[in-house]
């Protein structure tokens, strides 16, 4: 469903959102990102996030520590 994956795992906030930035950045509206990242505050993070920059978080998930957003860009 992605047509595009970030892999932040390992990375502490702020550095999942830059790069969740600029990766959305290089996408083209309506084209879906899948971020990968193990930072337990992301769930909260990627909801302001998304709401901040006017993109739309379709779906979160979590297993076994990693935290999985399929984010589709908007603008």
């Amino acid at each position: 469903m992605a047509d595009e994956t970030l892999d932040a795992i390992g990375l502490d906030c702020p550095l999942p959102l830059v790069k969740t930035l600029q990766t959305l950045e290089n996408l083209d509206t309506g084209q879906v990102l899948q971020v990968l990242c193990t930072d337990p505050g992301s769930i909260t993070d990627f909801q302001v996030f998304c709401k901040t920059t006017g993109n739309e978080l379709l779906s979160h998930s979590a297993n076994d520590g990693v935290y999985s957003f399929l984010i589709k860009r908007q603008i």
